[in-house]
Formats: structure tokens, C-alpha cells, sequence
């Protein structure tokens, strides 16, 4: 029996693509002629009661994220809800704690709870799992991260110019060594903000020093090591820039746990926007991504999905960040 693979393959088109002709969603004329001859040609029989079942909505949104006790995570479902409410739908939330298998398996959970889509933020760079839901007929939504090969509407910062501007502010107040704890490899995010951190750089014609780039995770705690080798270097930065909220938080913990001065002793440029970051004496300068407005966008980019309207699939709506000033880098001009 011919399957939705078979009729993918001989097109040349995604099976992405053919379960949304089959589900009643539009697709390119071009594409719809040639579905349609290999549905003939092959004789492929569309499952009707599996297609019955996916035109009754449930009126739940699965959300899955890497972590339900971070600040960013929190307010971007905050957006969600205050556009989803408004529709009459209710949220179901997964924490996949940065873990692969744990989303696989969060994932075949809300599937099986018939969610209307899915807005989620991927713990890696391995999306065929993702891939294969979507080939299902259910509308994915990822914010914050892309992943590779994986046909999906898309809710991102311009990770790149907020880094590069944080920089820029850091080199305007006198700043030529400056360190940055980036995000794991494998996140598209911190490989984003990374490479706005190089690109300031080498704009300005500040040699980029290997040594002064290292690496800490986007969790709780992370980046602890990273701020003990920066501060044990006989030729250490004069500011730190961390690229998230908890390596920013991480700094805080290390420099009062060590009697050491931010602001006077080491300056320190964060990422996210939180009041935390604002009650802080010094305040703590930093990147500010409109978290509320990335849950908002998601959310109404997966309420067109849901009612079949797939113009611009996908789409990769990039929200722009802003710089709060703070007093956490000191002057040195």
C-alpha cells in the first residue's frame, strides 16, 4: 500500500507539503497537479476517518519548552496566553529539561492528547522528530531557536545585531578585551549571539582572541566555570558579556560570592530584560528581547495554521532587541 512517503518521493516534494494537500490545506498549483498524479498513479488511498479526526478541534495548544522555572520561558508563554485566551484555548505545558528524549517523548505525548499545534522551543539542533509531527498534519510553531531541515513556521530575536550592538555599547565606553560565555554549540541561539560578538569586533579591527570566548550552558548555574577561568587569567577582560539570562544571573552569584565589585572590578553586560536585573545594585546592562511579543507572534501565526491559511509557509518572523544602559560597565574613556 502506497503511503505519503511514496507519494513524496516520486514528486520531489516534501511530505511536509503532501499532508497538508491531503489534510485540505493549500498548497502551489504546480505542486497540487503533481501530487495529485502520483496519488493516482499510485493508487494511494487517503485515510478518511484519520482525516475526519484531525478536522475536530481540541481547542488545547501543546507547549513545550526547555525549562519551566526560566524567566524567558515564563513570559513568552504569558504572550501566548493573553492572544490563545482570547480564542477559547487552553495550554498544555511540557518541560522537556533540556533533554532530547525527554521532548521525543513530551512531543508523542501531546500528540496523543489530539493538540490543535504545537509551540515549542527545541533543546537542540536534531529535528527530525519535529519534522515527522509536522508531516502528521499538526501545525509546529518554534520560537527562539531554528532548527536545520525542518519545515516550520518560526518565532526568533535578531539574535546577531542585539550581540553586536551589546558589543558595540561595551567598545563605546572603552571596552578592547572583552570575554563572552556563549551558549552550547548545538543552539542556534547562542551560535546567533556569538556571531554578532565576532562580527562587532572585527568591524571595529579588535583582534579576536580565542581565549577570551568560552562556552557555559543555558541553564541554571551555567557558565559558573567559565567566569572562574576569566577571573583566574593573569590578563583577564575587562568586561564580561554573558548571553542569556542565567549565565547573566550566574555572573552576579560568582562575583558576590567572591567579594568582587561589578562595576568597579569587572564590568558585566547581560542578556533578557527582568526586574531582577533592574533592582540589582549595580544595575545590569543588557539585551532586551521582546519576550511577551515572541508568545504573541507565535500564537497567532499557529492560529492561522489551525485554520488552514498557510500563506508565507514557513515564515521566520525575526522581532528586533533593544540595549537597557545599566551600571554594571564602567567607563574607561
Amino acid at each position: 500500500m502506497a503511503t505519503i512517503k511514496d507519494v513524496s518521493r516520486m514528486t520531489g516534494i516534501s511530505t511536509g507539503t503532501v499532508s497538508r494537500y491531503l489534510n485540505g490545506y493549500k498548497v502551489k498549483k504546480a505542486n497540487e497537479v503533481k501530487i495529485k498524479e502520483a496519488i493516482q498513479e499510485l493508487d494511494y488511498k487517503v485515510n478518511q476517518m484519520a482525516r475526519g479526526l484531525k478536522t475536530n478541534k481540541s481547542y488545547t495548544i501543546g507547549v513545550l519548552i526547555p525549562s519551566i522555572t526560566d524567566i524567558f520561558t515564563n513570559q513568552v508563554i504569558e504572550g501566548m496566553e493573553e492572544t490563545l485566551d482570547k480564542e477559547n484555548y487552553s495550554l498544555i505545558v511540557c518541560n522537556s529539561r533540556q533533554c532530547l528524549k525527554t521532548e521525543e517523548e513530551k512531543i508523542r505525548f501531546l500528540k496523543e492528547k489530539r493538540v490543535d499545534g504545537i509551540i515549542m522551543m527545541p533543546v537542540s539542533n536534531q529535528g527530525q522528530h519535529v519534522q515527522e509531527i509536522i508531516d502528521d498534519g499538526t501545525p509546529v510553531i518554534l520560537i527562539d531557536r531554528l532548527l536545520e531541515g525542518v519545515e516550520a513556521d518560526a518565532v526568533v530575536c535578531d539574535n546577531v545585531n542585539g550581540s553586536y550592538k551589546a558589543v558595540e555599547e561595551m567598545i563605546r565606553l572603552g571596552h578592547r578585551k572583552i570575554g563572552i560565555i556563549a551558549g552550547p554549540a548545538d543552539i542556534y541561539t547562542a551560535r546567533e549571539r556569538l556571531n554578532g560578538y565576532v562580527r562587532a569586533l572585527s568591524d571595529y579591527m579588535i583582534p579576536i582572541d580565542d581565549s577570551l570566548i568560552l562556552h557555559g550552558d543555558y541553564k541554571k548555574g551555567g557558565g559558573y566555570e567559565a567566569y572562574q577561568k576569566f577571573m583566574q587569567k593573569e590578563n583577564r577582560p575587562t568586561v564580561i558579556f554573558a548571553t542569556n539570562y542565567e549565565t547573566t544571573m550566574t555572573g552576579v552569584k560568582y562575583f558576590m560570592e567572591n567579594d568582587i565589585k561589578i562595576g568597579e572590578d569587572i564590568s558585566l553586560f547581560g542578556y533578557d530584560n527582568t526586574d531582577v536585573f533592574q533592582m540589582l545594585t549595580p544595575r545590569i546592562a543588557t539585551v532586551i528581547q521582546p519576550m511577551n511579543d515572541i508568545g504573541e507572534t507565535a500564537a497567532r501565526i499557529l492560529l492561522k495554521r489551525i485554520e488552514n491559511d498557510y500563506t508565507l509557509f514557513p515564515n521566520v518572523s525575526r522581532l528586533k532587541t533593544k540595549i537597557l544602559e545599566g551600571t554594571s560597565v564602567k567607563k574607561l574613556i
